[in-house]
């Protein structure tokens, strides 16, 4: 027992006196075999130092049970400079200074390991029982295979120089820099000069086929697997005319080439930078995955480049797609798909509700377990509502000031309340509160009655804490003439009256789809 406290609190003080720091930039390269899953890395990590010490701790997964990474060697300032001393613990790599360093230093750490990823990168066969390589790292998951910061507030460029049997194509963030071949092996080097989130950085290594639809002004390209490449490249066709829409209602596309990219892997989209993921299963020749497409590609914009500073608000980037897809469908379908996607929505949320009782902004364990209604449709919902608030225009002016200045950083609920009070002029701090950082959601009980002239309605907030929202009424005649009035809710209970001329058949709530609630009969 005594021996177990030690160990613990010699890990404590290590950890207490590790120094805080930025990483710049990553290099890594990678070697993989098809006759083996391990992988062989030697990674480059360039980093700034923000406060002074003689520690350094990185994130990678230790081995257990036969999985996770062995460090070889770990090295200042390149693979054949000064070694170091480590300790490996706990999925930290505890790196040793030969002294200690100041606030406002760079250094260059280097560090040599091998192992079979437990996660992270996916190694398997895909549906056609082809061998892949695909890493996965959403949330904090890419410390399993590269050594790193593994916090999506720590955003740096990368490069992945990665040789594999020449049989393989492989794909990545950033532009092509290099493709060798090497024998029997082909090294490919890719490179992101933007700085990006972990999150983000893969490598995909499959027998893919490529095509290329555009090179003006941003090259767009499908890689899908060789056996199902008509298909799918006519499945990820609609990707042009999504960034193309994007492009002019967000800002400009922010980065240097878009690769549409069949997978497999765990999720049914992951929006790595420059270099978007699909579940294998979106390749079906009918294109019906365009809202998936379009709910990706939004992610480079946000998620990818204006990206949340914790998990916490991790609807600036869920939220923000799911809106933007709805946008986007709108422009080319109609508004009656915009509003069959938000009725579809509300149901969601409604559905979300009866299990949770969690805030938008939510502090969890799990990270995992955000990938809920909460950061997806209800972020939407809320954005749906803010435009409703301030008008189209105002509402398009603060999303484009909102990724003006925050584009390659970091940015939270807050920051982005601030860019919507500056741009729209409003006092949006209620709005905030109640929506984003309360549960609840509107329960309303709306009962009528008709009295000669007259039209009496009361409406009640059945929720527990009271809210306040505008709410439209459509009030329908027996012969179809409607009636539209707006009400502010800000009571408990409200009671209405309507001078009409006519038998009234019906009052319908939120009729023009702008208001998130739960209608109780």
């Amino acid at each position: 027992m005594k021996i177990f406290l030690f160990v613990l609190l010699s890990l404590f003080f290590q950890v207490l006196a590790a120094q805080e720091f930025d990483v710049q930039h990553y290099k890594y390269e990678i070697r993989l075999s098809d006759k083996h899953d391990t992988v062989y890395v030697k990674s480059f990590i360039d980093i700034f130092l923000t406060t002074s010490g003689d520690k350094i701790l990185l994130d990678l997964s230790s081995v257990e049970k036969g999985k996770g990474m062995m460090v070889e060697r770990v090295y200042l300032g390149g693979m054949k400079d000064t070694t170091v001393s480590y300790s490996f613990k706990e999925n930290k790599l505890i790196i040793q200074l030969p002294q200690p360093a100041k606030a406002g230093s760079k250094k260059l750490i280097a560090v040599s390991y091998k192992g079979i990823p437990r996660d992270g990168l996916i190694i398997t066969k895909n549906k056609f029982g082809e061998r892949t390589f695909f890493a996965d790292n959403w949330p904090n998951r890419a410390h399993h295979w590269i050594v790193c910061k593994d916090d999506p507030a720590d955003k740096a460029s990368v490069e992945f120089i990665v040789t594999a049997p020449v049989k393989y194509k492989v794909i990545s963030n950033g532009i092509l820099i290099e493709e060798t071949i090497l024998g029997s092996e082909k090294r490919t080097h890719w490179k992101e000069k933007l700085p990006i989130p972990t999150k983000v950085m893969v490598i995909g290594v499959a027998p893919f086929a490529v095509k290329d639809y555009t090179s003006s002004p941003i090259p767009i390209s499908a890689w899908v697997y060789t056996r199902d490449s008509a298909k799918g490249f006519y499945d990820y066709e609609p990707a042009v005319d999504i960034l193309n829409f994007f492009s002019n209602y967000i800002n400009p596309y922010p980065f240097k080439k878009l690769a549409n990219v069949q997978s497999t892997t765990i999720f049914g989209g992951m929006e790595n930078a420059s270099a978007i993921f699909y579940a294998e299963k979106s390749v079906t020749g009918d294109r019906t995955s365009e809202a998936l497409i379009a709910h990706e590609i939004a992610h480079q914009w946000f998620g990818n480049s204006a990206t949340e500073k914790s998990f916490s608000h991790l609807w600036l980037s869920e939220g923000f797609a799911t809106y933007l897809t709805n946008i986007y469908l709108e422009s080319k379908y109609g508004k009656d798909t915009m509003i069959s996607r938000l009725k579809d929505d509300r149901k969601k949320i409604i559905e979300f509700m009866e299990i949770s009782n969690q805030p938008v902004v939510d502090t969890v364990s799990d990270y995992m377990d955000l990938l809920n209604a909460n950061s997806y449709q209800k972020g939407g919902w809320i954005l749906h509502m803010l435009r409703s608030n301030v008008g189209d225009s105002v509402f398009k002016k603060i999303i484009n000031s909102y990724y003006e200045k925050y584009q390659f950083k970091n940015a939270d609920t807050r920051d982005f309340q601030k860019v919507a009070e500056e741009v729209s002029g409003k006092d949006l701090k209620l709005f905030f509160h109640q929506w984003l950082y309360q549960p609840e959601i509107p329960q309303l009980k709306i009962e009528w009655k008709q009295d000669g002239n007259v039209l009496n309605v009361v409406i009640e907030q059945l929720q527990q804490h009271i809210l306040n929202f505008p709410l439209q009424l459509a009030i329908v005649s027996a012969d179809n003439i409607t009636m539209h009035d707006t009400i502010q809710m800000n009571t408990k209970r409200k009671q209405l009256q309507f001078v009409v001329k006519t038998t009234i058949s019906n009052i319908i709530p939120d009729s023009e789809t702008q208001l998130l609630f739960k209608e109780v009969k």
